[in-house]
């Protein structure tokens, strides 16, 4: 089995996936990373178009100014972006999917079966191999094979977040009427930008999904769920 060299992880979201559209968020949190090229941001997970695909998005590197992003030197080299698929329910990985930058093309490794589950990775290079240009602010690119689609480039970041007036609550200055209704709320991220890393994968590759950890906690009836989160993890 030919591999790269192994990586040390440096940061991870995790969420459950069902065919519902959910999101795990580590925005401006993680001081042993913010600001650098393996900036976690956000990770959704929703069903595609095609109700038997399932789209897969890591942000990174939040937040940047409009006009900030205005070529792909942002993505790093040196660091690999993992999406974890645990299919049967243990939390480990099951399938991965890794993508990793060279000049002005991502490139991504699998769906595959993990190799290297836990903190360290290497790149598996004898997995399934697509490609994207990086996208740029003026140019878009988006790669379909294998009835997969591929993208990565900057986007406007998603995510609603009062951060002023969560700062207000968290300091006592806006107790006790905590935070805002929706309709007085501010989006500290409006207009705001990130790097995004998009997959589109059929659902068949991932295999079925395991029995909803809720079921266990005593909620009834809730759908099956993979367990996904992302990682960042910086060449050693």
């Amino acid at each position: 089995m030919k591999k790269a060299k192994v990586i040390a992880v440096t940061g991870a979201v995790m969420l459950s996936v069902t065919a519902f559209f959910l999101m795990g968020s580590d925005h401006l949190d993680a001081p042993a990373v913010a600001g650098t090229a393996q900036d976690l941001g956000d990770l959704y997970a929703f069903e595609g178009n095609d109700p038997d695909n399932t789209v897969f998005v890591a942000t990174l590197q939040g937040v940047l100014q409009p006009g900030a992003v205005t070529d792909n030197a942002k993505f790093d080299e040196e660091v690999l972006v993992e999406f974890n698929i645990d299919n049967d329910g243990d939390f480990v990985e099951d399938i991965v999917i890794q993508a990793i930058r060279r000049a002005d093309t991502m490139y991504f490794f699998g769906p595959a079966a993990a190799q290297d589950p836990g903190l360290s990775s290497e790149i598996n290079v004898d997995a399934d191999r697509n490609q994207v240009q990086i996208s740029t602010s003026a140019d878009s690119y988006i790669t379909e094979a294998d009835g997969m689609k591929f993208f990565a480039g900057p986007r406007r970041d998603p995510f609603f977040f009062d951060f002023n007036r969560w700062n207000l609550v968290a300091s006592g200055d806006a107790a006790p009427e905590g935070f805002s209704p929706p309709e007085e709320a501010n989006d500290f991220f409006e207009n705001l930008n990130t790097l995004a890393i998009v997959v589109e994968v059929p659902n068949s590759i991932l295999g079925s999904a395991p029995e909803h950890i809720g079921n266990s906690a005593g909620l009834e009836n809730l759908p099956n769920a993979y367990n996904v989160w992302v990682s960042t993890k910086r060449k050693q």
